[in-house]
């Protein structure tokens, strides 16, 4: 086995579920992160294990509905005007991975890794001693009309083909997963292998403890670039092999080593309750406005929507603003008051696939970025296979669509 070190660069819930599956294996690992753990998208996401999501965001009916959210500005789908030009080359990616038979690869390789990751989940909550923060409570995606519910059945079709579980619901039927919806909301389908953490940045600050325990090093500091044997620090060079998972800032560091991946930056909004704002039963999705209500620690966390602006715009929280009404719309019973608003980036590629394996030309650097909503989600899984890649063995999983190359 090689036994050099490994720095993985990224301290958030990717980068340390890797740390603990390599330290699990025996191998010399370090993280440095420029924040520290749990800074970035791992503390302020809704806190679900999504196993379901199969379906990549670029779709033709993703497609048909852009151009009426690109319209409203506070809207599930937004481009702050002057990043507008500097996105077009993603956007056009976006659009052909949008294509039939596009969508239909992706899908097939996103339900191989969800698979993968939802068998990964339970071996790795062991390992870390965080089970008893898993919470089985399903997900409830629910829907306005009888045509936005009919808009959805081809992708739930798609689910079933892919053995997920799910049941659909209407009129009354709805109240007995979550009592206080309005009355709006005429169909609903329920999730039951849906499942979230308690809190997400105490899960992934409780995986630091974990990586601390077993012996490994946390450094605060920056990743500056990939050079021959390692990564160069601003507090030095770093020997070794490097995983790189540094969420939306990792492609910055892959173009030091002259590899150019379009990922972009998702910047996503929320709003988190605090205690006693509503009897949420579960995750509730509402697909047609682009935002979630979950259930995190013991308040309720509203947020989601894509706005498409980089890593250095100005955040807009009117976007939180926005959502937090609509949700009050949405549960008349809400109490909205006393909440603390965020901002954070996900990284996402055109194609909604991550990028997982060896970086072109360099066998030393690992990538495990670009999980766009899904980094919790894939989390254990990216772990275990990068963990067999760096340990010489099969990862039971077709990894060409996911290749840093394929772009």
């Amino acid at each position: 086995m090689n036994q050099t070190p490994v720095t993985v660069v990224g301290a958030g819930v990717v980068g340390l579920s890797i740390a603990l599956a390599l330290q699990a294996r025996g191998l010399p690992v370090r993280v440095i992160d420029r924040e520290g753990p749990a800074a970035g998208a791992s503390a302020g996401n809704a806190g679900a294990f999504a196993f379901t999501e199969i379906l990549p965001l670029a779709s033709p009916r993703m497609i048909r509905q852009a151009p009426k959210w690109l319209l409203d500005p506070l809207g599930p789908l937004s481009v702050p005007p002057r990043y507008a030009a500097r996105i077009a080359p993603w956007m056009w990616r976006f659009w052909r991975a949008s294509w039939p038979a596009q969508v239909r690869a992706s899908t097939v390789a996103q339900t191989a890794l969800m698979k993968l990751s939802q068998a990964a989940l339970d071996p790795h909550l062991e390992l870390t001693g965080l089970a008893h923060m898993l919470r089985h409570d399903g997900q409830l995606q629910v829907y306005e009309s009888e045509a936005e519910f009919r808009a959805s059945l081809p992708g739930w079709q798609a689910r079933e083909e892919a053995g997920i579980a799910f049941t659909h619901l209407k009129g009354d039927e709805i109240a007995a997963y979550q009592p206080g919806l309005a009355p709006g909301f005429t169909h609903a389908t329920f999730t039951p292998q849906w499942q979230s953490i308690s809190d997400p940045r105490d899960y992934v600050l409780a995986m630091a403890d974990r990586f601390r325990a077993g012996g490994g090093e946390i450094t605060i500091t920056r990743a500056e670039r990939l050079v021959a044997g390692g990564v160069e620090t601003s507090d030095g060079f770093m020997p070794g092999r490097v995983v790189l998972a540094a969420g939306a800032h990792s492609h910055h560091l892959a173009r030091t080593a002259g590899v150019k991946i379009p990922l972009e930056t998702e910047r996503g909004y929320n709003t988190t309750l605090p205690s006693g704002a509503f009897d949420l039963k579960r995750q509730i999705t509402f697909g047609g406005h682009g935002f979630v209500i979950s259930k995190v620690g013991n308040g309720l966390r509203v947020g989601g929507a894509v706005e498409l602006g980089g890593l250095d715009l100005p955040p807009n929280f009117a976007r939180a603003d926005a959502m937090l009404k609509k949700a009050k719309r949405s549960l008349p019973g809400l109490d909205t008051s006393g909440g603390t608003q965020w901002m954070g980036f996900r990284p996402s590629l055109p194609d909604s696939l991550p990028a997982i394996g060896a970086l072109p030309n360099r066998p030393d650097v690992f990538c495990a970025f670009g999980h766009g909503h899904l980094g919790l989600t894939q989390s254990a899984g990216t772990a275990a296979i990068i963990a067999d890649l760096m340990t010489g063995q099969d990862p039971g999983i077709d990894l060409a669509p996911f290749s840093p190359a394929r772009f």
